[in-house]
């Protein structure tokens, strides 16, 4: 594993954390109240929030589990995983093929530390901490130099993490960074939270950001996030509402609501 320190007392339990609001969405145990009275807030104005977190997870397995066993893809570096939950990317890839490997990536603490606990017997996955938007500190991090082989095709992952990136810092270029280092055949999976309602777009932006002590960016536009895919050859059925990106049957759960969305696709690298 890397050599990251944790202590409990880095993690201000009074702030919310996108990572842990997520777990509880999920249905996890590692949040505290402050996440959990903060989930309540929101769920206040956009109540379809909890299906929309999974139908959001159910999105990543199945695309970890196509480009596992129809591409052949054996390396992910997850972007902002969060949590460790049921059914990681690395349970997904690797009940198609052991030998996949893992490399998780997110800067909450609390993170370091369960991943650590959950990864410790399986050397072929681990978890770092660092910003996303450090591809250099990613790219270069010794655990993901042991774990993962750049000259070969690697799927990199940005699952409902870029709203979390402020204008400023340019979610679109960072897309297009870390495009730029990965070999032909490799894969880009970038979704995130959009909304064509003006005071949903707001609301949520300002709360979350209030929330979580500005570790936040925006809820966005589709014609937004389109930009994120500029020059990428996009998978069918192209960008769409990932409940209805390739479900597993057509009984699967839909996205029942349109207050926001969550949005995106696959791209693959020639």
């Amino acid at each position: 594993m890397g050599r990251e320190s944790w202590r409990p007392d880095a993690i201000d339990t009074k702030v919310p954390s996108v990572a842990r609001m997520y777990d509880y969405f999920l249905g996890g145990d590692d949040n505290y109240q402050s996440d959990r009275e903060a989930c309540a807030e929101l769920l206040k104005q956009v109540p379809s929030t909890k299906v929309l977190a999974l139908n959001n997870r159910s999105f990543l397995r199945r695309v970890v589990r196509l480009l596992a066993s129809e591409y052949g893809i054996r390396q992910f570096v997850d972007h902002g995983s969060g949590l460790p939950t049921q059914d990681n990317v690395h349970q997904v890839a690797q009940a198609v093929d052991p030998s996949s490997r893992v490399v998780y990536v997110d800067n909450d603490p609390i993170v370091l530390a369960h991943g650590r606990a959950l990864l410790d017997e399986n050397d072929r996955t681990t978890v770092i901490q660092a910003d996303m938007r450090d591809t250099d500190g990613i790219f270069g991090h010794e655990e993901t130099r042991r774990l993962i082989d750049f000259d070969q095709p690697v799927a990199a992952l940005f699952v409902s993490v870029l709203h979390c990136i402020p204008d400023e810092d340019d979610p679109a270029a960072l897309v297009r960074r870390v495009a730029e280092r990965l070999a032909p055949g490799s894969f880009l999976v970038v979704c995130q939270l959009v909304s064509d309602r003006a005071e949903i777009r707001t609301f949520v932006t300002d709360f979350m950001a209030q929330a979580t002590g500005g570790n936040w960016g925006r809820v966005r536009e589709e014609h937004e996030v389109t930009r994120f895919f500029d020059g990428l050859q996009i998978l069918e059925p192209g960008l769409v509402e990932v409940s209805t990106w390739r479900p597993d049957t057509e009984l699967a759960p839909v996205q029942q609501t349109d207050e926001w969305i969550e949005w995106g696709g696959v791209a693959r690298l020639s």
